[in-house]
Parts: structure tokens; sequence; C-alpha cells
């Protein structure tokens, strides 16, 4: 049904997670980020409370596995789901229940978590994780797709494509990338026009707003039009 990557920026320290499906909006129930402290991907017969408990147990502190092991005690429709959990320290847990259908699995690596299912076999994490370490030097957002795209080429989900999503934060409580293609005939690449198209202005945009070190933000109109119009603050 679902494959999605969780992953840290070691350069930037930003949390990502990039999702796939053959399935309606999937941006708004599989990717949740505790900001500056961890990821958590809830897929396959999703329980969105996977995720919003899962974030709340991140904030009290609590490790991957901890989460994890927490979520599926408390859900009698655990060997439906998946999940996995990754923090800012590189820790990794993840589920996939007994009756989540084939190819269904997960793995992991330095820095990154993978989990799919329904989908064309294992090749699909495979060559995601392939790109994804390949690719160091490319942009943390733009990483992040190369790998889904390189996934999708291996087969994806074998139900086809619908639609996809890019979550990605730094230390703020708000979303320093926040894309979603909720239906398309090809959803992958529509996620990676949308984030060229982010580089245009929202980029150069985006470190002016109001911070909780800076609650107010820059509001001088003059120099936030100078930054997006020329990417230069």
């Amino acid at each position: 049904m679902t494959w999605s990557i969780i992953a840290r920026d070691p350069q930037t320290g930003q949390i990502g997670i990039a999702v796939a499906t053959r399935f309606f909006a999937v941006g708004a129930r599989v990717p949740h980020i505790a900001p500056g402290i961890g990821g958590i991907a809830t897929q396959a017969l999703v329980n969105p409370y996977y995720g919003i408990d899962g974030v709340k147990l991140l904030q009290e502190g609590r490790s991957p596995r901890e989460v994890v092991d927490t979520l599926i005690a408390a859900d009698d429709g655990r060997e439906s789901r998946q999940l996995h959990v990754m923090d800012a320290q590189g820790r990794i847990a993840a589920h996939t229940g007994a009756e989540c259908i084939d190819w269904c699995g997960h793995l992991q690596g330095d820095g990154f978590s993978l989990a799919g299912n329904m989908l064309a076999g294992g090749a699909v994490l495979d060559e995601t994780a392939k790109v994804y370490v390949a690719n160091a030097a490319l942009p943390f957002a733009q990483r992040l797709i190369a790998a889904m795209k390189a996934g999708e080429a291996a087969g994806g989900d074998k139900r086809g494509k619908q639609s996809a999503a890019l979550l990605i934060h730094g230390e703020e409580e708000w979303s320093d990338l926040d894309l979603r293609v909720d239906d398309h005939t090809d959803p992958l690449a529509e996620l990676e026009r949308l984030e060229q198209v982010s580089r245009e202005r929202w980029v150069h945009f985006r470190p002016f707003l109001p911070t909780r070190k800076n609650p107010a933000g820059i509001t001088d109109r003059a120099v936030i039009e100078q930054a997006a119009t020329t990417g230069k603050a």
C-alpha cells in the first residue's frame, strides 16, 4: 500500500519524511514529526493515533523502541499495522504486522529508516536506500525525493500510484517544508516539481518567519523581498 523513508540531515539537523502510495492524500495521515526529536510514519491499515500519540511519547523522552512497543501494545489491530520511528540520535524501531500484505517489511541504515507494504518486492526499499545513501551531496529535500523515485522505478506500490508527500522540520513547531500531492497520475514527479517551486521564493522567505528565539521574526518588507527575489538576505 505504501512505502516511506524517515531521515535526518546530518548537515542541518532537519528531520524529514517522504512517502508514496496508491491511496488518496497520504500526507494527511502517514508522516508525523516531533521537531528536533524524531519522526514517525504510520501506514498499512493506518492507525492515525500512532502518529498523534507517538509524537507525544517522543516529546516525553521515550526511545523509538519504547514508542513502538507502547503503541502496538494498546492496539488490538496491531497485526494489520506498520510503523517506523527514528529519533534525532538515529535510533530506530519498527513494526510490520503479520497481516500486512506482501511484499512488506522494513530496513534501516545510518541516519535513515524505511518501511513498506503491498509493494512490488523488497527491491523497492533496497533501491530507495541505495539512492539515498549515494546522494549525500544533494540538498535534503531533493535527496529524499530522488530516493523515493528510485523505489518507484523498482516497482513501488504494486497497485499503482496516487499520492505522495514530503514533510521536513527543523527546530521550530512549524515545518520547513510540507508538500502534498493528494491525487495525481504521477505523484512523485509532481512532488519533485513542487519542491522546485519551493526554491523559487519559499526557501528564501522562510528564514524571516517568527521563531521561538526571535518571536517577531523579520518584518521589513524590503529586506524580505530582496531575499525572495535574489536568494540573498
